[in-house]
Protein backbone atom coordinates (compact mmCIF):
# COMPACT_ATOMS: atom_id res chain seq x y z
CA UNK A 1 0.00 0.00 0.00
CA UNK A 2 1.03 3.29 -0.81
CA UNK A 3 1.98 5.35 2.11
CA UNK A 4 0.69 9.19 1.82
CA UNK A 5 3.31 11.83 1.75
CA UNK A 6 2.73 15.38 3.59
CA UNK A 7 4.29 18.63 3.45
CA UNK A 8 6.24 19.73 6.47
CA UNK A 9 7.29 22.83 8.47
CA UNK A 10 10.68 22.18 6.99
CA UNK A 11 9.36 22.32 3.42
CA UNK A 12 7.64 25.78 3.66
CA UNK A 13 10.94 26.96 5.13
CA UNK A 14 12.94 26.14 2.24
CA UNK A 15 10.56 27.32 -0.45
CA UNK A 16 11.57 30.71 -0.86
CA UNK A 17 9.57 31.33 -4.11
CA UNK A 18 6.17 29.32 -5.48
CA UNK A 19 8.21 27.70 -7.66
CA UNK A 20 10.81 26.32 -5.12
CA UNK A 21 7.53 25.02 -3.37
CA UNK A 22 5.76 23.32 -6.16
CA UNK A 23 9.66 21.66 -6.95
CA UNK A 24 9.35 20.50 -3.39
CA UNK A 25 5.41 18.76 -3.81
CA UNK A 26 6.73 17.10 -6.84
CA UNK A 27 9.82 15.56 -5.36
CA UNK A 28 7.36 13.93 -2.38
CA UNK A 29 4.51 13.05 -4.91
CA UNK A 30 1.71 15.07 -3.10
CA UNK A 31 -1.53 15.09 -4.55
CA UNK A 32 -2.63 18.54 -4.48
CA UNK A 33 -5.18 18.07 -7.39
CA UNK A 34 -7.87 19.61 -4.85
CA UNK A 35 -5.66 22.84 -3.96
CA UNK A 36 -5.13 23.65 -7.77
CA UNK A 37 -8.87 23.22 -8.36
CA UNK A 38 -10.20 25.42 -5.76
CA UNK A 39 -6.95 27.92 -6.37
CA UNK A 40 -8.03 27.86 -10.06
CA UNK A 41 -11.94 28.63 -10.04
CA UNK A 42 -11.17 31.66 -7.27
CA UNK A 43 -8.93 33.02 -10.17
CA UNK A 44 -11.54 32.19 -12.57
CA UNK A 45 -14.33 33.59 -10.77
CA UNK A 46 -12.30 37.08 -9.74
CA UNK A 47 -11.44 37.47 -13.32
CA UNK A 48 -15.19 37.07 -14.43
CA UNK A 49 -16.32 39.22 -11.22
CA UNK A 50 -14.52 41.99 -13.04
CA UNK A 51 -16.06 41.75 -16.13
CA UNK A 52 -19.14 41.94 -14.60
CA UNK A 53 -17.85 45.25 -12.97
CA UNK A 54 -17.48 46.63 -16.78
CA UNK A 55 -20.55 45.33 -17.44
CA UNK A 56 -22.33 47.09 -14.83
CA UNK A 57 -21.24 50.03 -15.61
CA UNK A 58 -22.09 49.50 -18.97
CA UNK A 59 -25.55 48.53 -17.91
CA UNK A 60 -25.69 51.72 -16.45
CA UNK A 61 -24.06 54.40 -19.17
CA UNK A 62 -26.90 52.99 -21.68
CA UNK A 63 -29.90 52.98 -19.24
CA UNK A 64 -30.09 48.97 -20.03
CA UNK A 65 -33.02 46.99 -17.73
CA UNK A 66 -31.26 43.49 -17.31
CA UNK A 67 -33.56 40.65 -15.15
CA UNK A 68 -31.18 37.48 -14.63
CA UNK A 69 -33.91 34.70 -13.13
CA UNK A 70 -32.82 31.89 -11.35
CA UNK A 71 -35.04 28.71 -11.48
CA UNK A 72 -34.29 24.94 -10.41
CA UNK A 73 -35.12 22.26 -7.91
CA UNK A 74 -33.89 22.98 -4.12
CA UNK A 75 -30.91 22.48 -3.32
CA UNK A 76 -29.81 23.14 -6.79
CA UNK A 77 -27.39 26.28 -6.26
CA UNK A 78 -29.72 29.45 -7.05
CA UNK A 79 -28.82 31.77 -4.22
CA UNK A 80 -24.93 30.47 -4.21
CA UNK A 81 -24.76 31.51 -8.06
CA UNK A 82 -26.50 34.73 -6.79
CA UNK A 83 -24.09 35.74 -4.77
CA UNK A 84 -21.04 35.42 -6.54
CA UNK A 85 -22.45 37.33 -9.19
CA UNK A 86 -22.85 40.17 -6.74
CA UNK A 87 -20.75 40.19 -4.74
CA UNK A 88 -18.15 43.22 -6.06
CA UNK A 89 -20.96 45.06 -7.97
CA UNK A 90 -22.28 48.39 -6.67
CA UNK A 91 -25.30 48.03 -4.71
CA UNK A 92 -26.96 50.88 -5.84
CA UNK A 93 -27.75 49.82 -9.38
CA UNK A 94 -27.87 45.95 -8.37
CA UNK A 95 -31.10 44.34 -6.16
CA UNK A 96 -31.92 41.08 -5.44
CA UNK A 97 -35.46 39.96 -5.39
CA UNK A 98 -36.32 36.54 -3.06
CA UNK A 99 -39.96 37.33 -2.46
CA UNK A 100 -41.82 35.04 0.12
CA UNK A 101 -45.21 33.43 -0.41
CA UNK A 102 -48.04 36.14 -1.02
CA UNK A 103 -49.90 38.04 1.35
CA UNK A 104 -53.96 37.46 1.64
CA UNK A 105 -54.13 40.78 -0.58
CA UNK A 106 -51.47 39.61 -3.39
CA UNK A 107 -53.37 36.15 -3.76
CA UNK A 108 -56.32 38.33 -4.76
CA UNK A 109 -54.19 40.21 -7.09
CA UNK A 110 -53.34 39.11 -10.43
CA UNK A 111 -50.38 36.84 -10.15
CA UNK A 112 -47.72 38.76 -12.13
CA UNK A 113 -48.28 42.20 -10.35
CA UNK A 114 -46.62 41.57 -7.49
CA UNK A 115 -43.13 40.97 -9.44
CA UNK A 116 -43.94 43.65 -11.61
CA UNK A 117 -42.79 46.18 -9.26
CA UNK A 118 -39.48 44.53 -9.00
CA UNK A 119 -38.25 44.54 -12.21
CA UNK A 120 -35.54 46.49 -13.20
CA UNK A 121 -35.48 50.20 -13.73
CA UNK A 122 -33.34 51.60 -16.35
CA UNK A 123 -29.35 51.26 -15.86
CA UNK A 124 -30.42 48.38 -13.28
CA UNK A 125 -29.73 44.51 -13.03
CA UNK A 126 -31.59 42.74 -11.28
CA UNK A 127 -31.67 39.00 -9.55
CA UNK A 128 -34.55 36.94 -8.88
CA UNK A 129 -33.81 34.05 -6.73
CA UNK A 130 -36.80 31.95 -8.34
CA UNK A 131 -39.45 34.43 -9.99
CA UNK A 132 -43.34 34.16 -11.47
CA UNK A 133 -42.20 31.06 -12.63
CA UNK A 134 -42.93 29.14 -8.85
CA UNK A 135 -46.62 29.10 -10.51
CA UNK A 136 -45.16 27.02 -13.51
CA UNK A 137 -43.30 24.11 -11.26
CA UNK A 138 -44.06 24.92 -7.50
CA UNK A 139 -47.30 25.71 -7.11
CA UNK A 140 -48.91 23.27 -8.91
CA UNK A 141 -46.28 20.58 -7.62
CA UNK A 142 -47.22 21.22 -4.20
CA UNK A 143 -51.01 22.00 -4.20
CA UNK A 144 -50.50 25.98 -4.10
CA UNK A 145 -52.54 26.51 -7.06
CA UNK A 146 -55.53 25.04 -8.73
CA UNK A 147 -56.09 24.00 -12.40
CA UNK A 148 -57.85 26.69 -13.65
CA UNK A 149 -55.33 29.26 -12.19
CA UNK A 150 -51.96 27.15 -13.87
CA UNK A 151 -53.66 27.25 -17.07
CA UNK A 152 -53.98 31.22 -17.31
CA UNK A 153 -50.64 31.57 -15.81
CA UNK A 154 -49.22 29.32 -18.94
CA UNK A 155 -51.31 31.18 -21.25
CA UNK A 156 -50.53 34.49 -20.33
CA UNK A 157 -46.51 34.08 -19.89
CA UNK A 158 -45.41 33.99 -23.24
CA UNK A 159 -47.16 37.32 -23.51
CA UNK A 160 -45.95 38.52 -20.63
CA UNK A 161 -42.39 38.45 -21.09
CA UNK A 162 -42.71 39.63 -24.92
CA UNK A 163 -44.09 42.63 -23.37
CA UNK A 164 -41.42 42.92 -21.47
CA UNK A 165 -38.91 42.23 -24.27
CA UNK A 166 -40.48 45.10 -26.43
CA UNK A 167 -40.05 47.89 -24.13
CA UNK A 168 -36.43 46.89 -24.62
CA UNK A 169 -35.86 44.46 -21.00
CA UNK A 170 -33.40 41.84 -21.32
CA UNK A 171 -34.37 38.60 -19.85
CA UNK A 172 -31.54 35.87 -19.37
CA UNK A 173 -33.92 32.62 -17.72
CA UNK A 174 -31.30 29.93 -16.08
CA UNK A 175 -32.88 26.38 -15.63
CA UNK A 176 -30.11 24.69 -12.68
CA UNK A 177 -30.20 21.58 -13.62
CA UNK A 178 -29.47 18.46 -10.48
CA UNK A 179 -29.73 14.85 -10.22
CA UNK A 180 -31.61 13.14 -8.26
CA UNK A 181 -28.76 11.87 -6.09
CA UNK A 182 -26.75 15.29 -5.64
CA UNK A 183 -30.00 16.84 -4.33
CA UNK A 184 -30.38 14.07 -1.91
CA UNK A 185 -26.76 14.79 -0.89
CA UNK A 186 -27.16 18.19 -0.57
CA UNK A 187 -30.23 17.93 1.44
CA UNK A 188 -28.29 15.84 4.10
CA UNK A 189 -25.63 18.18 4.21
CA UNK A 190 -28.02 21.11 5.38
CA UNK A 191 -29.54 18.95 7.40
CA UNK A 192 -26.94 18.62 9.54
CA UNK A 193 -24.70 22.01 9.06
CA UNK A 194 -26.83 24.21 11.68
CA UNK A 195 -25.48 27.36 9.33
CA UNK A 196 -27.46 26.00 6.73
CA UNK A 197 -30.78 23.94 8.08
CA UNK A 198 -32.49 27.11 7.72
CA UNK A 199 -32.51 26.47 3.89
CA UNK A 200 -33.96 23.10 4.76
CA UNK A 201 -38.00 23.37 4.46
CA UNK A 202 -41.21 20.95 4.49
CA UNK A 203 -41.21 21.87 0.54
CA UNK A 204 -37.59 21.07 0.36
CA UNK A 205 -38.98 17.29 2.02
CA UNK A 206 -41.34 16.53 -0.46
CA UNK A 207 -38.77 17.48 -3.33
CA UNK A 208 -37.21 13.54 -3.56
CA UNK A 209 -41.09 12.42 -2.94
CA UNK A 210 -42.49 14.49 -6.18
CA UNK A 211 -38.87 14.24 -8.32
CA UNK A 212 -41.19 13.00 -11.35
CA UNK A 213 -43.91 15.12 -10.68
CA UNK A 214 -41.52 18.50 -10.79
CA UNK A 215 -39.95 16.62 -14.22
CA UNK A 216 -43.13 16.63 -15.60
CA UNK A 217 -44.22 20.48 -14.92
CA UNK A 218 -40.64 21.21 -15.40
CA UNK A 219 -41.10 19.84 -19.14
CA UNK A 220 -43.83 21.73 -19.54
CA UNK A 221 -42.81 25.03 -18.79
CA UNK A 222 -39.98 24.61 -21.20
CA UNK A 223 -42.24 23.69 -24.01
CA UNK A 224 -44.57 26.28 -23.71
CA UNK A 225 -42.06 29.08 -22.74
CA UNK A 226 -38.84 28.66 -24.01
CA UNK A 227 -38.93 31.85 -26.72
CA UNK A 228 -36.86 33.60 -29.36
CA UNK A 229 -36.99 36.99 -27.52
CA UNK A 230 -36.90 34.89 -23.81
CA UNK A 231 -35.07 31.40 -23.88
CA UNK A 232 -34.57 28.84 -21.03
CA UNK A 233 -30.23 28.50 -20.67
CA UNK A 234 -29.93 25.20 -18.87
CA UNK A 235 -26.58 25.16 -16.32
CA UNK A 236 -25.20 21.52 -15.11
CA UNK A 237 -24.57 22.17 -11.19
CA UNK A 238 -23.67 18.70 -9.72
CA UNK A 239 -20.18 20.81 -9.79
CA UNK A 240 -21.51 24.17 -8.28
CA UNK A 241 -17.89 25.95 -8.59
CA UNK A 242 -18.13 24.80 -12.66
CA UNK A 243 -21.80 25.87 -12.43
CA UNK A 244 -20.85 28.96 -11.36
CA UNK A 245 -18.87 30.03 -13.55
CA UNK A 246 -20.13 29.67 -16.68
CA UNK A 247 -23.40 31.56 -15.51
CA UNK A 248 -21.17 34.32 -15.22
CA UNK A 249 -19.22 33.67 -18.96
CA UNK A 250 -22.82 33.07 -20.27
CA UNK A 251 -24.18 36.62 -18.93
CA UNK A 252 -20.91 38.28 -20.28
CA UNK A 253 -21.17 36.58 -23.34
CA UNK A 254 -24.90 38.27 -23.97
CA UNK A 255 -23.36 41.89 -24.00
CA UNK A 256 -21.06 44.14 -25.99
CA UNK A 257 -19.91 46.13 -23.20
CA UNK A 258 -17.13 48.05 -23.44
CA UNK A 259 -13.81 46.60 -22.20
CA UNK A 260 -15.07 43.62 -23.24
CA UNK A 261 -11.83 43.08 -25.79
CA UNK A 262 -9.77 43.36 -23.53
CA UNK A 263 -10.64 40.78 -21.19
CA UNK A 264 -7.73 38.20 -19.84
CA UNK A 265 -10.39 35.35 -19.39
CA UNK A 266 -12.25 33.69 -22.04
CA UNK A 267 -15.77 34.44 -22.01
CA UNK A 268 -17.20 31.66 -24.72
CA UNK A 269 -19.42 29.25 -22.03
CA UNK A 270 -18.61 25.59 -22.22
CA UNK A 271 -21.33 24.01 -24.21
CA UNK A 272 -20.89 21.33 -22.14
CA UNK A 273 -22.03 22.36 -18.81
CA UNK A 274 -24.54 25.20 -20.27
CA UNK A 275 -26.42 25.68 -23.58
CA UNK A 276 -30.07 27.02 -24.66
CA UNK A 277 -33.17 24.35 -24.27
CA UNK A 278 -33.26 22.12 -26.33
CA UNK A 279 -35.79 18.69 -26.08
CA UNK A 280 -33.06 16.57 -26.59
CA UNK A 281 -30.60 18.55 -24.18
CA UNK A 282 -28.68 16.05 -21.78
CA UNK A 283 -29.70 17.45 -18.27
CA UNK A 284 -29.11 15.96 -14.83
CA UNK A 285 -32.90 15.98 -13.99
Amino acid sequence: MRKTRKLDREDFQKAKTKKDLLEIIAKKDVNISNVLATVNYETEKRQLQAELVKLQKWVKEHNKKVAIIFEGRDAAGKGGNIRRFMEHLNPRLTRLVALSKPTTVEQGQWYFRRYIQHLPNPGEIVFFDRSWYNRAVVEPVMGFCNHQQYEQFMAQLPEFEHMLYEDGSIIIKFWLSISKDEQFRRFEARRHNPLKRWKFSEVDKKGQDYWDKYTKYKELMFSKTHTSFSPWVIVKTNNKHTARLECMRYVLSQFDYTGKDKSKISLHPDPNVINRYFRSTSKYD
